[in-house]
């Protein structure tokens, strides 16, 4: 544990009261100048710490943070994710694609607070507040083949879906094919990216990202998003978000442990079945969904497609 963390673990286990310097110090065995860079650290990250002279530094009470203890502390039993939690970061994603280029393992997890550059599917910019949102990004290392690889976006959706309705105790749903909606405003939204070995095809790592909005920012979302866009909670959360990353990683977690079931389970949470929806410019009707999730459409002429990848437009 990093001196940053046994802090952060001294301060929230006495949330709400002061501790001073001497007393983190003292309990630590550290200098009061490796305490004050640590709280200098946490502060940078976004944690609400304050200081006031004379009485030492508080964490506030009921405050909603991210923190790697405080996402590990619910995850489940044997969990072999590996977590960091930053603070702002140019995109989670891009991050994780470096290190897993530089070699990290299988199940190297990465979460900020907030994304200067977050990305969205087709290059689009993906809005990224600080304090308000959970942006993470998971790393996986699998012999698979590009179809298998294909099925993540899926998985992940619907475990965002499931992490979702966990911890806000409403029904969720997903729009195909990587949205999650609730109470008809998105609040989540997945992009995979993978590298594959041109010798046999097979996957070298890929990188899975979701972005949630765990609360509305402050002032609400922009104008191009108010309408489409919306909160997990409706009010404040003591570690909402920590409760939610930690909910998302254990519900993916267990998607990737039976592969063999989830596309029924992503099915019976799709919110497009039987619906009127725009495939690019053509209407179609959603007919099923297939054992890939591939999404079988009719169009007005009559013509069948199974649509495995892109985008469709429907009023939810």
């Amino acid at each position: 544990m990093t001196t940053k963390d046994r802090v952060l673990t001294l301060l929230t286990a006495c949330k709400g009261a002061y501790l001073s310097g001497e007393e983190l110090a003292q309990s630590l065995k550290l200098s009061r100048a490796a305490v004050w860079k640590a709280v200098s650290a946490l502060k940078e990250m976004g944690l609400p710490i304050k200081t006031q002279p004379g009485r030492g530094y508080c964490l506030e009470a009921g405050a909603d943070f991210l923190t790697r203890g405080g996402i590990e502390s619910r995850l489940e039993p044997g969990s072999n994710w590996s977590v960091q939690v930053l603070g702002e970061v140019t995109s989670t994603n891009a991050l994780l694609r470096q290190q897993a280029g530089a070699g990290a393992p299988d199940g190297t997890v990465l979460i900020a607070g907030s994304q200067s550059q977050g990305r969205g599917r087709l290059g689009r910019s993906f809005y990224s507040p600080a304090d308000t949102g959970v942006y993470l990004s998971v790393l996986l290392r699998r012999d698979w083949g590009p179809l298998e690889a294909r099925r993540l976006t899926t998985m992940a959706a619907l475990a965002a879906c499931r992490a979702v309705q966990q911890v806000s105790g409403k029904k969720a749903g997903i729009k195909w094919v990587n949205d999650v909606f609730l109470e008809g405003k998105k609040v989540c939204g997945i992009l995979t990216e993978a590298a594959f070995s041109l010798e046999d095809g097979k996957l070298e790592y890929a990188v899975v990202g979701a972005g949630f909005n765990a609360h509305c920012p402050p002032g609400g979302f922009p104008e191009e998003l108010a309408s489409v866009a919306g909160p997990v909670f409706d009010s404040p959360q003591e570690e909402g978000r920590n409760r939610l990353a930690a909910a998302f990683l254990n519900a993916f977690a267990g998607v990737l442990a039976a592969p063999q079931t989830y596309p029924q389970a992503y099915k019976e949470n799709c919110l497009v079945l039987g619906k009127t929806v725009l495939a690019g410019t053509r209407r179609a009707k959603v007919l099923d969904l297939d054992e890939d999730c591939g999404l079988l459409v009719q169009y007005e002429d009559g013509t069948r497609e199974t649509l495995t990848a892109g985008e469709i437009s429907v009023k939810l």
